[in-house]
């Protein structure tokens, strides 16, 4: 049984724990995105949320506006105070442009509005994904109850094992050999930091409103590893944890072509060299890419040899592949167009609620009587 602590808190899943939390004082932000109705209403998630019962559900969507309508009529049959913030309302977009942050869009953007509309309502901030087959209600409470004990900012970690098989795949073959890389190089308390949490991709995070308004967001993907840099400047190790949550599983991304790992390779790798390099380091980013080769490498043996152990499949020929369709994300970051901090922005939540509210911005046609 793992008793081991990190740098950072580390709360174990020991005895299957319910612990107490700040539920009522929360509001639960899920990010989603889907071009279906049946792509954006996890049933099982807002079934848990409803036996959660946190003071207000905010739910950044991404999707058609058929989609959007569809959803907002199909949460409300649900016992629980959702809000729908639709992100691709087109109000939404000229009030982001109008106040000079209007571009792209995906994942970071929506989860920072959802984030901004949360905060305003809510002493305690969660995030989670909604693409988890394995969620249930103990994920908000053990992500919120740390922050009743002196903690301002908590990420979840889990283990990834399926199909007889070992998942995670961007932490394990890209982002754990780079940090690894990184500690070797360079003694900085950045990469500890970043170094402790068990699953730094995690999409699952809880903070105090007040950091919340505090942190800058990536735009896309690299979002988590990103917050990670922010958490590490506004909280520090000291008031920082990690909880257990259990065996997560959800659907695979492939490695290539639009949407795959190795795009978000590139993406998580400037969100972490950016984090790095505001941490005071500089990395040597023409020897950096075969140290990295040769970190993953090791570390492909060690899951090889893991694997084994545990009776799951393993093929070293297409982990070490993987490494090398990653080998482009080893570079320095390029513009840095991170939202900014809600504090640091005059943009109000509540004009962001308004202009995203799905009733007040489809057009006639598109609405269902």
């Amino acid at each position: 049984m793992d008793y081991s602590q990190e740098r950072v808190t580390t709360l174990h899943d020991l005895t299957d724990p319910l612990p107490d939390a700040p539920v009522a004082d929360s509001a639960v932000v899920v990010p989603i995105a889907g071009e279906s109705i049946a792509a954006v209403t996890p049933e099982h998630v807002f079934e848990s949320l409803e036996t959660v019962g946190p003071g207000a559900v905010v739910v950044p969507l991404r999707a058609p506006a058929e989609v959007a309508e569809g959803f907002r009529e199909w949460v409300a049959d649900y016992a629980v105070d959702v809000t729908t913030l639709w992100c691709d309302a087109p109000a939404l977009e000229t009030r982001l442009e109008a106040h000079g942050i209007g571009g792209q869009r995906g994942k970071g953007r929506d989860v920072w509005l959802g984030l901004g509309v949360a905060a305003d309502r809510a002493d305690y901030v969660v995030v989670h994904d909604a693409d988890a087959r394995t969620y249930s209600p103990a994920v908000v409470q053990r992500l919120l109850a740390p922050l009743a004990m002196e903690h301002d900012f908590v990420k979840g970690y889990y283990a990834r094992v399926e199909d007889g098989r070992l998942y995670g795949r961007l932490v394990r073959l890209f982002i754990a050999p780079l940090l690894r890389t990184l500690e070797d190089r360079h003694d900085a308390e950045i990469v500890r930091y970043l170094s402790a949490f068990r699953y730094p991709l995690a999409g699952e995070f809880a903070f105090s409103a007040d950091v919340a308004r505090r942190l800058r967001a990536q735009r896309a993907w690299g979002l988590e590893i990103g917050l990670l840099g922010e958490t590490f400047d506004a909280v520090g190790i000291d008031r920082s944890a990690q909880a257990d949550l259990g065996v997560h599983r959800h659907d695979h991304k492939p490695v290539g072509g639009r949407g795959g790992l190795s795009g978000m390779a590139e993406q998580v790798g400037q969100a972490l060299f950016r984090a790095v390099e505001e941490g005071g380091i500089d990395p040597d980013y023409g020897t950096l890419p075969d140290a990295y080769r040769g970190a993953a490498s090791r570390l492909v043996s060690q899951y090889a040899a893991d694997a084994a152990f545990n009776g799951l499949e393993y093929d070293r020929s297409a982990e070490r592949e993987q490494v090398e369709e990653y080998v482009s994300g080893v570079r320095p970051p390029g513009p840095d167009t991170r939202l900014p901090a809600w504090d640091e922005t005059d943009l109000s939540p509540r004009v962001v609620f308004d202009a995203g509210r799905v009733e007040h911005s489809l057009p006639s046609d598109s609405r269902t009587d």
